[in-house]
C-alpha cells in the first residue's frame, strides 16, 4: 500500500506531502504525489501557477510541481495527468481519483482548509476526493508539525509556521 498525496503546489499540498512522508516514515510506506494539470490558463491563475497576463506554459508548471516534490519527498513518485479542459469540480475531482487509485492507497494526504467543515464550498475538488470510500483521508489543515511523539517531523520545512515545535 501507499500513501498518497495530491499535489497542486500549494502550501497545504506540501504540508500533506510532509505529513505523509513524516508518517510514511514511521510506518515505513511509501508516498506518491499525483497531479492534473489542466491547459487552461484561467485555473493556472487560480492556482497561483502563473500570474495575470503571464503566458502559460504547461511543461514549466509540471517541471515546477516535479521539482517541489522532489525536494520536500525525495523518494516519492510523481504522477500527473494533463488534460485540455478545465472541467467542473466533480470531473476534475474524478480524475485525481483515477491518479490516487492508480496506486491502491492505504491513505490519501489531502491538504485542505476547508474539507470536513459543516459549511463546504461547492467548489472544493478535495471535498469530492474525500468523499472517496475506498481509502481512508487524513487531512491536513495546517503546516505545523505533529504532535506525535513516533513521528520525526522534518524541521527545515516547519521553519518560519506560526509553531515551528510541538506542543
Amino acid at each position: 500500500m501507499t500513501f498518497v498525496v495530491p499535489f497542486d503546489g500549494s502550501e497545504l499540498a506540501e504540508a500533506a506531502l510532509v505529513r505523509a512522508v513524516e508518517y510514511g516514515g514511521a510506518l515505513d510506506e511509501e508516498i506518491a504525489a499525483v497531479a492534473v494539470v489542466p491547459e487552461r490558463k484561467r485555473y493556472a491563475r487560480e492556482k497561483g501557477w502563473i500570474d495575470e497576463g503571464e503566458p502559460y506554459d504547461v511543461e514549466a508548471v509540471v517541471e515546477t510541481l516535479r521539482g517541489q516534490v522532489r525536494e520536500l519527498a525525495p523518494s516519492a513518485s510523481f504522477e500527473f495527468e494533463r488534460i485540455r479542459e478545465f472541467p467542473p469540480e466533480t470531473d476534475l475531482a474524478d480524475h485525481i481519483e483515477r491518479l490516487i487509485r492508480n496506486h491502491d492507497p492505504s491513505v490519501v494526504f489531502l491538504g485542505s482548509d476547508n474539507v470536513g467543515r459543516v459549511v463546504t464550498p461547492l467548489t472544493s475538488v478535495g471535498v469530492h476526493v474525500a468523499a472517496e470510500e475506498s481509502y481512508d483521508v487524513f487531512i491536513v489543515r495546517r503546516a505545523t508539525p505533529p504532535k506525535l511523539e513516533a513521528i520525526d517531523p522534518h524541521p527545515e520545512f516547519y521553519e518560519g509556521t506560526d509553531s515551528t515545535e510541538r506542543a
